[in-house]
This record gives structure tokens, C-alpha cells and sequence, in this order.
């Protein structure tokens, strides 16, 4: 190992909110990777918009600093379980895990998804308790925690014996205990060198490499991202590509990057044990194997994860249609989709009946909005259907559904509502813990019955409360579920609404719309009070006499309207309704938009249930 670098590579795990980005920012800015002039901002990691915008990491990336004449590959991993299928497959490329759990809030669904899929390929973990500086940690009792979670997922001895640091990654320190301080991170890459082996130099070995990622280069193309386990990759060679389906097919690469600080740079050759990202395969997909033409071994197939959502995304038909967005075509809602495939392995999109519908499916309301938000803000126009979860059936022939671990924290006061309002959607409680006033309740409960729970659950919380989910697994059909209990406020007009209108219409019900808004015939403006669709006209004004009125005229005082995001949108509609999406709004409107279309489409919807 004298004559190459060692390298060893770690992925920093956790749930929602833990501190792993923030984490690597540490340490990045301890390794000397940026200039001393140069402007560092948080969480660089994040570097997709959307990502800055939300505070989330969405995709996995990679990164490396050198220690102690050690490379260091670090990986960055989502916490949202709509991202599950990312985590899995980057945990295969690395030799340990760094896993990271809040001090207070200890570990939560998605901490024990990840850390599952680390003990069953055998990695020994490194588990750093974090924000250790909040009033309400309790350090000693997470760790407690943490190790029955360890023995709940059947971990070896060895993985059991795992180190436990302590840090405030925010201010970029690290602690072997609570009461030893420390001023940096040093503690933790003194870990990770002792607690792991660096990679065996296996360059000799005839060459294998697996791809756990894709990216895309407008310039070059497909890109492939994964380890090289065995031997020296070049490019300009040609190797053998064996994809998932067995098919063996020769292909010469004709790029290979390696990770240096946040950057990728070009190299001559790559060793054994690095991430690499190699360019000049086309139709490289994830799991293919880069064998030598001599010694052909494919190594086991990457499993991803079966999509548990599914929407339909239609050409905007509406009448506003075309004002804002550049890309308004099937066409190039296709030829969007079919880019989106190229890199996004958990999305699935199948044609419909009508050649301007798709049917999307994904892991989870966020896998899916997060790429409309993406296409809005390139100009794309469309209109959504309400997710729909994707059933089964067993090997008995019985309909199963996907169902979510839920757990819910807010203050005691609210439990009688969140109880109530899960119980309606079919959940069964698993768990409930009360202190200091705040009360943890866990719960069981079917996907379908989910969808639109956490707008209502952070309304019904003031928005104190916190909610996470996970999948746990598939269980038999838990028969029907109510939908929205509220109508809608449809218009009957095309035009500008009116305030007079709206002062009128706001007692009726909640307005999603304020005066001046441009409004269409069949278009939601509002939430009605009662249940039952309401068809209203948001362009009436007061009639104008010559008369002056004998008393004063009311100060007409307007509730502000109810904004959606764009979740919350796909959460609220009904089957009968759709999100429209254009790059300067986001309205909802019925998919109907006359009173006879939406009758005719009732009468459709009837006859379809009788057959």
C-alpha cells in the first residue's frame, strides 16, 4: 500500500434533522479542503435548490478528505424514508457507518430503517450522540436506547462493541465523553482510523466494479457511480458490462472521475476500494458489474425497493393553460419523464389509455413532489392527480396494502384529537409515552389512510407537533376509507374575483384566493363548510345605484386565504380533482370543469362500480 493511497470509505446515517450534513461539513472545513479566503456556506453538501430551500438532503452525495495520509470517501445520506431506496444501495460501497442520533430525541423510525440495512451487510458502526449542548439531552439514555435497538435487529458481538462519541456537529466538535471537551473533530477521525481497516490493496486483482448510483452530464452523458472492489480501472479499456438480467455486453469507458474535496477530477487510473464515477456507457444501469473480459463476476444484484405511490400526470388542459410555462406538450412531459429515469432508479412511469396522461409511481408523496417542484421551476405546466397507493397481492391471492410506522410527538393536549383522527384512518396504536408534557404516540397505519394526514395533524397540533413515517411492510386490505370531509367552493366564472364576492363567500366556508386573483370556470377557490361541492360565482360586485345608501357601508375585512404548497395541494384533492402546476401557480380544479362535465363523470364513475 506503499505506492497508492489508502482509502477508506464512510456513509453518515441518521434520521430527518440528526446533524449529518452539517456533520461533514465538519468535516470538510477541519481538512483543509476550502481556501482560506473562500466563503463557505452551511450545509454545502445540500447544493440542489430544493434541498437549500427545505433543509433535507434529497440525494446521496459524495466527498473526500485526506487524514493522516488516509483518503477518506465520505457519503451524505437522505433521512427521509422517501429516499430509502438511495441510502441502501450507497451503504453497500463503504466500510462503516457513522450513526448519527439527536440527544434528546433519540433514535426514530428511519434510525432503525437505516442502521438494518448497515448490521445486515456486516458494518460495524460508529454511533456519535448528537447536540449534546440542548437543555433536554439525555445522552446517557439514548445510548441505552440505541443498544436495544442494536439487540432488536440481531447484531453480532462484534457490531454490539461499537464506539460511542459524543459532539455538537453545528459547532464542529467531537468528545469521547460527556465531561472530556474538545475543540474539534479529531476525536472521531481518530475513531474511524482505529475502529476500521483501511481497503486491502487488491490491485492486482483482475478488475471488478459495481454501480450504486447514476448521474447525468450534459456533456458526457450517463454517468455511473460505485466502488471499484478488485484491480485498476482506465479508461480507454475495454471491459465487460454484466447488467441485472444477466446479459453480458463489451464496453469501453471513456472518463474516470475520483472525489478530491467537493470536486470530481479526471484521472488516468483508479484504484482499488475508491468511488469512482465512469463515463461512456449509455445503458449503464444500477447493479451492472464492470468485470475484466478475462475473468467475468458478476457480483449480487442490487434489489430497489418496489414504488408504494402512483400519480397521474396529465397535460394541462386548463383554461390559463400555456400563460407561464415554456414546456406544455405530452412531448415533453414525456421526454422530461424519460430523463428523469435516467438517474431517479425508485420512479416507474407507464403510459394510460390517453396519450396525454402518464401514470407516475414513486416511494412516497415527497419522492414524487419533489420532481413536479423540479419540472415546475423549469418551466414545465401540468396538471396532478390524487396519489393512489399501489396494492398487491400475496402468495394466497389476498389484497395486501403498504403500511406506515407512525409516530407522533406534541404536547399532551392534543392527544385526544391525533388518537382520534388515526383511529378513523384505520391506524392501531402500538405505543404511548408522556413526559414533560409532551406525549410520543406510536402507531400502525395504512398508507391510503395517510394521505393528507400530516397538513391536518399540524393543524390540529397548532403546528407544535413533530410526525415521522416509515414503510414497515405489507399487510391484508383494511377495506374503505373516508376522504376529505369538507366540499369546494367551484367557480362558475372566468375572470377577476371580487372582493364583494369573497366577503360574502368567506362565511360559507375557508377561501384559497384573495381579490384581483385570476379565476376559471371549475376552478376550487375555496374549502366549503359542509359536505358537499359548492358552485359559487367569485366575480359578483355590489350593484351600483345613484341612490346613496341611507347608513354607512361595512368595511369589507377579508380572512387571509388558505395558501397551499405543493404537498399540501396533492394531499387535500379528491379522486375528482386535480393539482394544477404551472411555473408562477399552483391551483386545484376539478377534473371536470362544467357543472354537466362533472355530472357526466359521476355518471361514468357509477356505472364503472356496478360492473
Amino acid at each position: 500500500m506503499s505506492n497508492k493511497e489508502k482509502i477508506l470509505n464512510i456513509a453518515v446515517i441518521a434520521h430527518v434533522d440528526a446533524g449529518k450534513s452539517t456533520l461533514v461539513d465538519a468535516f470538510l472545513r477541519q481538512s483543509d479542503v476550502f481556501r482560506d479566503n473562500e466563503e463557505v456556506v452551511d450545509c454545502i453538501m445540500d447544493s440542489n435548490d430544493l434541498e437549500r430551500e427545505r433543509g433535507i438532503t434529497i440525494y446521496s452525495k459524495n466527498c473526500s478528505v485526506i487524514h493522516d495520509g488516509v483518503k477518506i470517501n465520505i457519503v451524505d445520506t437522505p433521512g427521509h424514508a422517501d429516499f430509502s431506496s438511495e441510502v441502501e444501495r450507497i451503504i453497500r460501497t463503504v466500510d462503516t457507518v457513522i450513526l448519527l442520533v439527536d440527544a434528546s430525541e433519540g433514535p426514530m423510525p428511519q434510525t432503525r430503517f437505516v442502521l438494518s440495512k448497515a448490521l445486515e451487510i456486516g458494518l460495524k458502526p460508529i454511533l456519535l450522540i448528537n447536540k449534546i449542548d440542548k437543555k433536554d439531552q439525555r445522552a446517557e439514555e439514548v445510548v441505552d436506547e440505541v443498544y436495544e435497538l442494536f439487540l432488536e435487529l440481531n447484531a453480532n458481538d462484534e457490531q454490539l462493541d461499537f464506539p460511542i462519541l459524543y459532539g455538537i456537529a453545528r459547532e464542529g466538535i467531537v468528545q469521547y465523553d460527556l465531561n472530556t471537551p474538545s475543540d474539534s473533530i479529531e476525536p472521531l477521525f481518530k475513531t474511524i482510523l482505529k475502529h476500521c481497516d483501511v481497503y486491502p490493496d487488491l490491485d492486482d486483482a483482475p478488475v471488478q466494479m459495481q454501480v450504486s448510483a447514476l448521474a447525468y452530464d450534459e456533456y458526457i452523458g450517463r454517468l455511473g457511480i460505485g466502488r471499484i472492489y478488485k484491480g485498476v480501472l482506465k479508461p480507454g479499456t475495454q471491459y465487460i458490462r454484466c447488467n441485472q438480467d444477466g446479459l453480458e455486453k463489451k464496453e469501453t469507458i471513456s472518463k474516470i472521475f475520483v472525489y478530491k474535496g467537493l470536486s470530481r477530477t479526471d484521472v488516468k487510473e483508479a484504484h482499488s476500494g475508491d468511488i469512482v464515477v465512469i463515463a461512456g456507457m449509455p445503458d449503464i444501469s444500477i447493479g451492472d458489474t464492470i468485470c475484466d473480459p478475462e475473468h467475468i463476476e458478476p457480483m449480487e444484484q442490487i434489489e430497489i425497493e418496489e414504488p408504494t405511490l402512483s400519480m397521474n400526470f396529465h397535460v394541462n388542459s386548463s383554461p390559463f393553460a400555456g400563460q407561464s410555462g415554456k414546456f406544455v406538450t405530452s412531448r415533453n412531459l414525456k421526454e422530461r419523464l424519460e430523463k428523469e429515469l435516467e438517474v431517479n432508479v425508485g420512479l416507474r412511469v407507464e403510459p394510460t389509455d390517453s396519450a396525454d396522461c402518464f401514470k407516475v409511481s414513486g416511494r412516497g408523496e415527497l419522492h414524487i413532489s419533489i420532481l413536479i417542484e423540479n419540472m415546475r421551476r423549469e418551466g414545465y405546466e401540468l396538471a396532478v392527480s390524487k396519489p393512489e397507493v399501489i396494492l398487491h397481492r400475496d402468495e394466497n391471492g389476498t389484497k395486501v396494502e403498504p403500511i406506515e410506522e407512525v409516530v407522533c410527538l406534541a404536547p399532551s393536549e392534543y392527544q385526544g384529537t391525533i388518537i382520534n383522527k388515526l383511529n378513523l384512518r384505520k391506524g392501531v396504536m402500538q405505543d404511548m409515552e408522556e413526559e414533560n408534557g409532551y406525549v410520543k404516540i406510536t402507531y400502525l397505519a395504512p398508507t391510503r389512510g395517510l394521505l393528507g394526514f400530516r397538513s391536518e395533524f399540524i393543524n390540529d397540533t397548532h403546528g407544535e407537533g413533530t410526525l415521522v413515517r416509515r414503510i414497515s411492510g405489507y399487510e391484508p386490505y383494511k377495506g374503505e376509507i373516508t376522504q376529505r370531509m369538507q366540499g369546494a367552493m367551484i367557480s362558475t366564472e372566468t375572470g377577476q374575483a371580487m372582493t364583494y364576492a369573497l366577503w360574502n363567500l368567506q362565511e360559507r366556508g375557508q377561501l384559497f384566493i384573495s381579490p384581483q386573483t385570476e379565476v376559471y370556470e371549475g376552478m376550487i377557490i375555496g374549502e366549503s363548510a359542509k359536505n358537499i361541492d359548492m358552485d359559487v360565482n367569485p366575480l359578483k360586485n355590489k350593484k351600483l345605484t345613484a341612490i346613496r345608501s341611507s347608513g354607512r357601508d361595512e368595511a369589507m375585512l377579508l380572512t387571509p386565504p388558505r395558501i397551499f404548497s405543493l404537498e399540501e395541494a396533492l394531499e387535500w384533492i379528491n379522486d375528482d380533482e386535480l393539482v394544477e402546476v404551472t411555473p408562477d401557480a399552483i391551483r386545484i380544479r376539478k377534473k371536470g370543469l362544467t357543472a354537466q362535465d362533472r355530472r357526466n363523470l359521476y355518471r361514468e364513475k357509477m356505472a364503472q362500480n356496478k360492473d
